[in-house]
């Protein structure tokens, strides 16, 4: 897990230096590039997780699994 949270807590400086303004334009698009790969790598570890998690569920016969839906306020439940 020590990927993921390196990917997050390098993304969470590239958002701070970007929200600041101040960035050249070529360097906001090489910042914008790199967390653009670092949200990418973050969400398939975050599957990978989903999936061990979904196992562990099913081999445990008192739980059932479901799938992982993160709680954002942009998704719509699924119905």
């Amino acid at each position: 897990m020590a990927k993921f949270e390196e990917c997050l807590q390098r993304l969470e400086k590239i958002v701070q230096e970007l929200e600041k303004g101040d960035v050249p334009l070529e360097k906001s698009l090489t910042l914008f590039e790199e967390g653009m790969n670092l949200s990418s790598t973050c969400r398939k570890e975050l599957e990978q997780a989903e999936g061990k998690v979904e196992i562990l569920l099913k081999k445990n016969g008192k739980l059932q699994a479901e799938p992982f839906e993160p709680l954002t306020e942009k998704t719509p439940a699924r119905g």
